[in-house]
């Protein structure tokens, strides 16, 4: 396990480079994000440990970061005074451009995994922006209205044009811009998150009353039709959007305290990681045996959802977890509010 403490800030979010299989970017805030600066941090895994490349000062927290399918250099920040930021790590010590539309903090940023030109925003000002810094340097070129604080927002990998959004309200939310610009506003579908399961679920025991906060979303990787979402009651619950009034198709409960964000593996098709309030990350299999999904190194596959192993060496609320695009199956980072970010294997965690 590797090490890299960012000294004064609490990291809110870290994200593998999709170029490099070492460098990491990691976002977070001085006093927990709730007052002072934000800072934006470029990590290199070496064989002397992890090492600081370069970092950026920024005047308010930085919630989240994602970097840019098109240009191995380029990030975008999420800030806490409601601003989308370009960064370029080989260029200056401050934005390459800067965008000010949201009225509230931006929570979340993605880039476009299928088109590689466009990016979206999502706030607490329940907005979410599609932004197209080479058509419209100016300003975002489609909001789509969400009436309640959005914590997440993606697109679909499968698709340039499907948009998904979670949000306080406990909705999972499906935009698709090839519709027409109705009064819909793009949306084909609203997925009350917290509605029980048609199929009663084996070994599942319920604990929520009523809906509670959707806190972070993700797409599987090679099930072009599954979500998983995950918030306050410490719950994770796949959908299958072909079926949306089915509920959810499989529920992982093992969390004791909120799911801060999840994210399914690139390299196997059932397999998810998790960070919590906690202080723990985990690893899941949804039960599925579909695809990629069955790895002997992993145990996944059959045997209904279930935890496959917890990762315990975070002191605080963890907060971020991405996964390695590059090599082995297994090598994911994690970051917590214990000013700490960790580069493990999950598969030293697993149970035997």
């Amino acid at each position: 396990m590797l090490e890299f403490r960012t000294a004064g800030f609490n990291p809110y979010a870290v994200k593998y480079s999709p170029f490099f299989d070492s460098r990491l970017a990691v976002s977070s805030g001085a006093n927990f994000g709730l007052v002072g600066n934000g800072r934006l941090s470029i990590l290199n895994l070496t064989n002397q440990g992890i090492i600081c490349e370069k970092s950026f000062d920024t005047q308010d927290c930085l919630f989240d970061t994602c970097w840019s399918e098109a240009h191995e250099n380029q990030l975008l920040t999420a800030g806490g005074d409601g601003s989308v930021k370009l960064f370029d790590i080989g260029l200056s010590q401050f934005p390459i451009a800067s965008w000010q539309e949201h009225g509230r903090e931006v929570f979340s940023v993605a880039w476009n995994l299928a088109h590689k030109r466009t990016f979206l925003s999502s706030s607490w000002d329940g907005s979410v922006k599609i932004w197209d810094p080479e058509a419209n340097n100016q300003g975002s070129v489609l909001t789509l209205p969400i009436h309640s604080c959005v914590y997440s927002a993606q697109y679909s990998p499968h698709s340039s044009d499907v948009v998904t959004a979670v949000s306080r309200d406990s909705h999972l939310r499906v935009f698709d811009l090839r519709t027409p610009a109705s009064a819909s506003n793009h949306l084909t579908l609203a997925v009350p998150i917290h509605a029980p399961p048609k199929v009663p679920q084996q070994g599942f025991v319920p604990t929520s009353v009523g809906p509670t906060e959707c806190l972070t979303h993700d797409w599987n990787k090679y099930r072009s039709t599954i979500v998983a979402t995950a918030g306050v009651d410490g719950i994770i619950r796949t959908f299958d959007l072909r079926s949306p009034g089915a509920g959810p198709i499989a529920m992982m409960q093992g969390h004791e305290y909120a799911i801060r964000k999840l994210s399914w593996s690139p390299h196997l098709s059932d397999v998810l990681l998790s960070a919590s309030y906690d202080m723990t990350c985990r690893v899941w299999t949804d039960g599925s045996t579909m695809g990629a999904g069955v790895s002997p190194k992993l145990g996944g596959g059959s045997g209904g959802p279930r935890e496959m192993g917890r990762m315990d060496r975070h002191t605080e609320f963890a907060m971020g977890v991405d996964w390695c695009l590059f090599g082995a199956e297994g090598w994911c980072a994690t970051c917590a509010w214990d000013e700490r970010v960790l580069v493990w294997d999950v598969r030293e965690f697993m149970r035997g």
